[in-house]
Parts: C-alpha cells; sequence; structure tokens
C-alpha cells in the first residue's frame, strides 16, 4: 500500500512538469490522448505523451518543449504566483540565473532560484496602487483639457461664422470704395505727377531710401555681431587654460570685458572681487564714459527698433497732399475771409459774390494758386480703399488661422483626437540644470539660458509626436514623445535638437535634461494629458495580469 501512496504525487508531480512553462491560455491543449500520445501545436506530428518537456525537441514548432528551453525560440511562462506572469525566451531557461523577471524561479532547476514572489508582488503592488492615484488624479484633470477643447472649438466655429458675414460686408465696401479711388485718381493724375516733381517730395524719398538701405546694413551687423558672440561664447566656456594659448586667453578676457562678463575661471566662486575677475576700476569708469548721451529729439535703440519700420513706411503721396492742401489753406485771422461774419446778414450774399470773383480774377492772373480739392480727395478716398483692404485681409487672416486651428484640435497627428493637447498649446516648462536653465515651451521652441548672462541658445523647434514607424498615432507611447530640432547650430558640429519624453503625472513639469550626444539633448517631464481613466479592471487591480511581460 505504501508505495501506491508514494505514486500518487509523483503522478501529480509528472502532470505538473509536462505543463511547466505552459502561458494559462494553452493549458488545455496539454493533455494526453486515450492513448497517451500528443499532438504538436502545428498538428505536424503526433508523439508520446512522455515526450512532452523531455530536454529534447521532437516538434518543427518547439511547442513540446515549453519547460526546458530545448527549443530554441520557444517562450517559457513564469506563472509567479502572488504577482504578475511573464514570459521569458528560452535562451534564459536553466542557464543558472535567476530572472527578476520569473520570481518563483520556475525558469531553473529546484532549489537554484528562491521564491520571492510574495515579497516582490507586495511591492510591486503598492508601485501600482500609487501609480494608480496619480493616474487617477491626472484623469480627472485631462477631462478639463478635453472640456476646453470643446469650447475652442465652438469659439472658433463662432469666429470662423462671425468672420464670413463680416468678409462679405467688407468686401462690398472695399469694391464702393475703390471705385470713388479710381474715378478720384483719374481727375487728379496729372496734378499730382506734377507735384511729385517738387524738391520736397524728392528729398523726403532720397532720405528714406537712405534711411531704409542704413537700416538693411544695420540688421546685418546686429545679425554678424550675434553670431560672433555665440561663437566666442562657445570659446569661453570650452576651451582649456592650461594650453596657455596668450591668442585664445586674448580672445576671451576681450570678449568678457566688452559683454561685462566675469572671467570663465571665477565662475562659481562664492565671492570674486574686481581684481580677480578681470575688472579694473579704469576700465569700468571708460565703459560708462563711453555710453553716448542721447537728446530728447534723438531716437534711441529700443525706438530705432520698434518705430522705424513704421516711419519707412509712410506714404509719402498721402503726406505730400497733406501738405499741399496745408500751405493752400487761409491763414486763422485773415481780414478778407472773416469780414463777412460782420457784415449784415442782408449784404452778405454780395460779399461772398465779390469775394469769389475776386479770387477767380487772382487765380487767372496767376497771383494766387487755385484751390485743387481733387487732390484733397484723392489722398482721402486712396486711405479709405487702404483701411477698408487692411481690415479685410485682416478679417479673412483671422477666418483662416481659426480654420487651421479648428482642424488641429481634434487630429490625431495635432493635439489629439480627444484634443487633450490643446490646452498645453505654448506651455513652458523649464527647470535648472548646473549654469543653465532649459526650456521647452509645448508645441513651440525648446531653449537653453544660462544664468549668469550670454547668449540664449535655441535647441529646436517642435516638428512632430514620435516619428518611429512602429508606434501607432494616437497611442500613449506616440504621445509620450516629442521630437524638436533645427535648434542653434553647435560650434563645430550639428544643429540642436530635442527629445522630449512625457509621463503621466498630476502637473505639467520638466524633470531632467541629459546631453547623450554633443548637441543631442533628452528632456523627461510629466503631464496630465497622458493620464488615461481607469477601467474597472484596473481599479481592481486586474492591471497585473497584463504586466511585466519580458520582449522574447
Amino acid at each position: 500500500m505504501l508505495w501506491l501512496l508514494l505514486l500518487l504525487p509523483l503522478q501529480a508531480l509528472g502532470a505538473a512538469e509536462k505543463t511547466l512553462g505552459v502561458p494559462p491560455d494553452l493549458i488545455s491543449k496539454y493533455v494526453p490522448s486515450k492513448s497517451n500520445t500528443w499532438t504538436c501545436l502545428d498538428g505536424s506530428k503526433e508523439i508520446p505523451w512522455d515526450y512532452v518537456n523531455d530536454d529534447a525537441c521532437d516538434c518543427a514548432d518547439g511547442s513540446d518543449e515549453p519547460g526546458t528551453g530545448a527549443c530554441p525560440n520557444q517562450p517559457f511562462y513564469c506563472k509567479n504566483e502572488g504577482h504578475v506572469g511573464s514570459f521569458l525566451p528560452s535562451s534564459r531557461v536553466k542557464d543558472g540565473l535567476c530572472e527578476p523577471n520569473c520570481c518563483d524561479g520556475s525558469d531553473e532547476r529546484p532549489g537554484v532560484c528562491k521564491n520571492v514572489c510574495q515579497e516582490v508582488g507586495q511591492v510591486y503592488r503598492k508601485k501600482v496602487e500609487e501609480e494608480n492615484k496619480i493616474r487617477k488624479t491626472g484623469s480627472k484633470i485631462r477631462s478639463t483639457y478635453i472640456a476646453y477643447a470643446h469650447k475652442e472649438k465652438k469659439r472658433l466655429e463662432g469666429v470662423i461664422e462671425t468672420s464670413a458675414a463680416e468678409i462679405a460686408i467688407q468686401e462690398k465696401e472695399v469694391v464702393r470704395l475703390r471705385d470713388i479711388a479710381e474715378r478720384s485718381e483719374s481727375l487728379s493724375a496729372a496734378a499730382l505727377e506734377l507735384k511729385q516733381q517738387s524738391p520736397l517730395y524728392i528729398s523726403l524719398i532720397t532720405h528714406s531710401n537712405a534711411l531704409k538701405s542704413l537700416q538693411r546694413e544695420h540688421k546685418k551687423y546686429l545679425q554678424r555681431e550675434k553670431e560672433l558672440g555665440n561663437i566666442l561664447d562657445a570659446l569661453r566656456t570650452g576651451y582649456n587654460p592650461n594650453y596657455q594659448d596668450m591668442a585664445v586667453l586674448e580672445a576671451v578676457r576681450g570678449w568678457e570685458e566688452i559683454a561685462g562678463l566675469p572671467h570663465i575661471n571665477d565662475v562659481g566662486k562664492d565671492s570674486v572681487s574686481e581684481e580677480e575677475a578681470g575688472i579694473e576700476e579704469d576700465t569700468a569708469s571708460e565703459v560708462a564714459e563711453t555710453k553716448e548721451e542721447v537728446d530728447d529729439e534723438m531716437w534711441t535703440a529700443e525706438e530705432l527698433d520698434k518705430d522705424l519700420d513704421d516711419l519707412l513706411n509712410t506714404d509719402y503721396v498721402t503726406l505730400l497732399l497733406e501738405h499741399d492742401e496745408y500751405v493752400q489753406s487761409v491763414p486763422e485771422g485773415s481780414v478778407l475771409f472773416d469780414i463777412a461774419s460782420y457784415l449784415p446778414d442782408s449784404i452778405a450774399p454780395q460779399y461772398e459774390e465779390f469775394k469769389d470773383t475776386l479770387v477767380s480774377w487772382l487765380v487767372n492772373l496767376g497771383i494766387i494758386k487755385g484751390e485743387t480739392p481733387s487732390s484733397t480727395d484723392t489722398s482721402r478716398s486712396r486711405q479709405a480703399l487702404t483701411d477698408a483692404e487692411n481690415r479685410l485681409n485682416k478679417i479673412k487672416k483671422e477666418k483662416e488661422d481659426a480654420e487651421n486651428d479648428l482642424k488641429e484640435i481634434f487630429n490625431i497627428h495635432g493635439y489629439g483626437l480627444e484634443g487633450q493637447w490643446k490646452k498645453l498649446d505654448g506651455t513652458c516648462l523649464r527647470t535648472e540644470v548646473g549654469d543653465y536653465t532649459y526650456e521647452v515651451c509645448l508645441f513651440g521652441e525648446a531653449k537653453q539660458i544660462p544664468n549668469k548672462g550670454g547668449s540664449t541658445f535655441s535647441l529646436g523647434k517642435f516638428a512632430s509626436w514620435n516619428p518611429s514607424p512602429d508606434v501607432k498615432p494616437g497611442d500613449d507611447t506616440y504621445y509620450g514623445k516629442q521630437i524638436y530640432n533645427r535648434g542653434t547650430r553647435c560650434w563645430n558640429g550639428p544643429e540642436r535638437n530635442v527629445v522630449l519624453l512625457l509621463s503621466c503625472g498630476t502637473e505639467n513639469t520638466l524633470n531632467s535634461v541629459v546631453e547623450l550626444e554633443k548637441c543631442e539633448y533628452q528632456f523627461t517631464g510629466t503631464t496630465p494629458a497622458l493620464c488615461r481613466p481607469l477601467d474597472n479592471s484596473e481599479g481592481k487591480n486586474g492591471q497585473y495580469a497584463n504586466a511585466g511581460k519580458d520582449e522574447l
């Protein structure tokens, strides 16, 4: 009887060994036939049941060795009771190493690896619970982003509808004003051509052309100065002072003096005197004395930058006509033209008739110039037409922008199918790393900003979401990566670019910055836009079933 009792657990152990490494969805297929045989899963061969998991590969598809690793490319399933099941490639079965993904040790011979699934599962469940709390809070914030997208959609639709109606009205107004302007110009073209030959008008045009030329050269100079500054900044931060190259040292010292920067070797010290920083009192006073005093009537650099374009865009024809009108106007207080106010009403008409006759004689004799109302009318009608056309173009641009934004709100390649990213358009995330502050404005531009003076470098502008062909647009993996490229070119290197990796979080933050290769940066951050709502199975820890699967 004793041998019967021992036989039962041995038979049970044998059955367990036959299903070792078999995933739950295939357990039902690992059952022997009545004749104690078994058919390979691909149906190609029938073998004795004893051949299953006997450490010899008999089936072409390797399905007879799910738990021994004898057949290449055959996945091994770890049950990991107390934790989550996972797969291992056959090459890692019975290799003498305890795999973290197989916490029950079933991939190795008995006694080699300890079963630690209870401890690992407890830690894992706690981690998942914390992640779910973050995801639950983040998904609520994400829902407000989606609600904003729908409100923005309605607003843009309203803008498009209103703009369309305004465009129809404004187009009719432009047609009307263009007809008036063309009729006025046809009457005064000859007179205007004569006025444009005046020395005053010719001088104005000459001065305008000279200013435009100076502005063009000034912008070239500023751009060149910026590029040279970038080169010198790179030289200042990258040269090796131990080489004692006096030419390089003098160039760096000179640039630091001009730019008002401390010597690069002194940056970071708690206290640096002016003498130690290479700044002498005489030099500082000389810099102060070189500041040019600007008269009240002279333009400042800021005014030159902001207002010069408006001045150069002056309509000199209109200005000429307004000047002509001003010159021809009767001086205020003229006795001849004010005397009517002192005459009795009974003789005022006779006076007006006499005045008109006298003025007509004086014009015919060439003593005074006659009025040219057509010039003034032309100027005003042309200005009215210009204003109407500008208004029409502005409305059309607003409508076009609204239409483009509307297309992107629920675009899978734009702000997402649910519009969850629209709210974050232009949101800027920042973090300090060493001597720099790194900033990325979502869907805009990434920058590297020095904390102690110097030039700000563009690290690239938004180009796309995850461009990998293996990633499906719309998935979290797709929206978890943004590409920013075509930034400022590195000195003797490529253009700067950034890969921004995002994950679910309750706040929009930039957490880390790493320069993986020269001028190639990797940013990591969090955003509620990636926090999808938990479904019922995930809320009940059902997510464990699909977690921890290893690549085969």
